[in-house]
């Protein structure tokens, strides 16, 4: 009982004002509550028995860079997406959110999680208890991890009924675009990443005007439709 509260509170602390939690206060403009949660759990499950399990086998076996360039393509996509207004019926957003959302949750979730502080906690709570422990140390991980991230995702959801129309979609934009430009400068700053230290700045800025381009371009359409 020692080792399972004491591995549930350092995940939850250590969890507490990360991105995820941001993250997941974003992603309460695009999902139902029913779907975040289910998402969030599994990709959770998955992490941290990845990490427990395999002992950072994953982080072995694909360059940090590399994770943190998906990380970053997967915030932009969804800082765009979340300048779109959905002009299908709503029965039908209504079965491709009960069908895809989870998923699409879960898989965010995963690589903006993947290599991060809580992931290298779980690393090192596995290989410290060995794995006659790794059950116990799986559980709390992930139990810690999923409460501190569910107080991100209720925070989003007081926000949705609080403020104007609008808002939230326009705070998941400033969120994911913030998240996508910085996890990017990551990974191309990082010692395994192949690109030279004095290119990385210019792709950067290069790969943050065109994201900007394209924002701009899809948010000018958005504004032209509603007229």
């Amino acid at each position: 009982m020692l080792l399972f509260l004491k591995v549930l509170l350092t995940e939850f602390i250590a969890e507490m004002g990360d991105k995820t939690q941001l993250m997941l206060v974003a992603l309460t403009s695009k999902y139902k509550l029913r779907d975040i949660i289910l998402g969030t759990a599994a990709a959770i499950l998955v992490l941290n028995g990845m990490a427990v399990l395999a002992g950072g086998l994953v982080g072995s076996l694909i360059p940090d860079w590399i994770i943190k360039i998906i990380a970053a393509l997967a915030f932009m996509y969804f800082a765009v997406t979340s300048l779109m207004k959905d002009d299908e019926d709503e029965e039908e957003v209504k079965d491709k959110k009960i069908k895809f959302a989870p998923l699409a949750v879960a898989c965010t979730f995963f690589v903006a999680e993947l290599g991060d502080k809580t992931q290298l906690t779980a690393i090192a709570f596995g290989a410290n208890e060995g794995l006659n422990a790794a059950i116990i140390v799986w559980i709390a991980c992930s139990i810690g991890l999923f409460a501190a991230d569910m107080i991100g995702m209720l925070v989003g959801y007081l926000l949705k009924s609080k403020t104007p129309d609008g808002f939230l979609n326009t705070l998941a934009f400033v969120i994911f675009a913030i998240f996508g430009v910085f996890t990017l400068r990551q990974g191309l700053l990082l010692p395994s990443c192949p690109v030279p230290g004095a290119y990385a700045h210019p792709i950067i800025i290069a790969a943050a005007v065109i994201f900007g381009l394209i924002c701009l371009a899809v948010f000018l359409k958005q504004r032209k439709a509603l007229k």
